[in-house]
């Protein structure tokens, strides 16, 4: 199983504590630091990912919580991948981190936690992308920069442990999903060009 990039300490720190638990023959202990170690594991998953042939792709796994011709949102439950993906092919123009709170990220006011904007250059218009972070451990990792040329489909960064991506739809675009369908980053397709 292939990890987010910067996510094997998550796993290894685990790993450890049980390694240095075993001589002890402390089993309870060892048992929760295997098992933790599995949670991170599962957790920090990057699968691979084939984006369609056309269309604008979903950038993160998770349940659609808002959805309008102009917006969507997507809240990432802790069982999501949470590695995030360019929904389509463009030169990232600006990125922007914000500080905020750290409300529960299926929660609307969760817009206003801390964020990181990514705003993409696109054969279609700009897509403004921004990353949310949740409750718990509240860390954006960017795996992107200013200037930087993505394909539709590529990973951008991820966000740990329970977030939101929200992100605009460029004009042309015709909205394929609604509230409550479930998407997969990369894959699912989310609006398509108007004929």
């Amino acid at each position: 199983m292939k990890l987010a990039r910067s996510s094997r300490r998550w796993v290894l720190g685990p790993l450890l504590a049980a390694f240095i638990l075993t001589p002890a023959k402390i089993w309870p202990l060892l048992g929760v630091a295997l098992a933790l170690a599995a949670l991170m594991a599962f957790f920090h998953r990057d699968p691979e990912r084939a984006p369609p042939e056309e269309g604008m792709v979903s950038p993160a796994d998770g349940l659609v919580v808002e959805a309008t011709d102009e917006d969507v949102a997507i809240f990432m439950s802790h069982l999501n991948v949470h590695v995030n993906r360019s929904p389509l092919e463009g030169r990232v123009a600006k990125i922007e981190h914000s500080g905020g709170g750290h409300r529960p990220a299926f929660l609307r006011s969760s817009s206003k936690n801390e964020r990181n904007l990514i705003v993409l250059d696109t054969p279609d218009g700009e897509l403004r992308l921004r990353q949310i972070t949740g409750f718990f451990v509240r860390r954006i990792v960017c795996y992107v920069r200013p200037g930087d040329l993505v394909e539709r489909g590529e990973r951008i960064g991820m966000i740990r442990f329970g977030s939101r991506v929200e992100f605009s739809i460029p004009d042309g675009y015709a909205l394929r999903v609604a509230v409550g369908d479930r998407v997969r980053a990369g894959e699912t397709i989310v609006a398509v060009k108007k004929r």
